[in-house]
């Protein structure tokens, strides 16, 4: 059995499982990787230290240990958002917030570029989004092609298009965002390439992507962030939807990319545990500064 076989039978494997089991499997995993003091739970007391300077060594403690729990979540209902039927996935979402906000940006015809960062569960977001508008969400594409082949069938059988971040997917982009159409970016990942600049993100520079702001001066599309809120106690979800920071879409890269930092930092506040900070968000900064996950380094 090939690697790629192995792992599309243990994600069928764990998608039969219901929510609060796949959840508790994933506050277990979680725990695991605080109580054997793993990579992943030093680079999140390294982000929350960075973030939440102002917090107590108690306080910064168990926000990492919440925050591992959630992310050990996040892992757990992946298979469940892959392998469910999408009628039971889209029956978790036990509310939404700022849905008045979808029929404003569609009122007037403009293509609506939704902002999702990695808070919360992004997997149902996307789900969401692609059962009520004909979407397409930027993605980067795996090593294995054959797990390629089953994440584009999985997220895409509602009928979402899926682009490849290059520049003939892009102009994809662009070009739905102008038919009116609905697009999906992460956009709290460390961009690679030259399209980037540095912009304040909870108090340090780090390397930002500008893609969301060329999209919107390419398209004229209106912004919105969102998440997906996990309850307590495997009660389901509260979808989010939130306006962005003005001078998201502005021509000068600092104000544009400083106006998206502060949008994703906005919403991560709203649920600090449920955000993760175990990616190294912090590690491309101004060259010439200190690394903060090698101390010995500089970027």
């Amino acid at each position: 059995m090939s690697k790629a076989s192995f792992l599309i039978t243990l994600l069928g494997l764990a998608g039969k499982l219901p929510l609060r089991a796949a959840q508790l499997a994933g506050r277990l995993l979680g725990t695991v990787a605080w109580t054997f003091k793993t990579d992943s739970r030093r680079v999140t007391e390294i982000n929350l230290s960075i973030a939440f300077p102002d917090y107590t060594d108690d306080q910064r403690h168990s926000m990492a240990r919440s925050s591992l729990r959630h992310t050990g979540q996040t892992m757990m209902e992946i298979p469940l958002m892959w392998e469910w039927p999408v009628e039971r996935c889209l029956g978790l979402i036990q509310e939404i917030e700022g849905e008045e906000l979808l029929a404003n940006a569609k009122k007037d015809g403009r293509g609506l570029l939704l902002l999702a960062p990695h808070l919360g569960n992004w997997e149902l977001t996307g789900l969401y989004f692609s059962s009520r508008y004909r979407m397409a969400a930027l993605y980067s594409p795996p090593n294995i092609k054959e797990f390629e082949d089953y994440m584009i069938r999985v997220r895409g059988r509602l009928g979402s298009e899926l682009v490849r971040g290059d520049r003939r997917g892009l102009a994809r982009l662009i070009a739905l965002l102008r038919e009116g159409q609905v697009t999906g970016i992460l956009p709290d990942q460390s961009p690679r390439g030259k399209g980037n600049a540095y912009a304040p993100f909870f108090g340090m520079d780090v390397r930002t992507m500008t893609l969301v702001s060329k999209l919107l001066q390419k398209s004229g599309a209106k912004p919105l962030m969102t998440y997906s809120e996990r309850l307590k106690d495997g009660r389901g979800f509260r979808l989010v939807i939130r306006e962005c920071e003005n001078g998201i879409s502005d021509s000068d890269p600092l104000i544009a990319t400083t106006a998206l930092n502060r949008s994703i930092e906005n919403v991560v506040r709203e649920i600090p545990e449920q955000y993760q900070w175990e990616y190294k968000r912090f590690r491309h900064r101004v060259p010439g500064e200190i690394n903060p996950y090698k101390p010995d380094r500089v970027c």
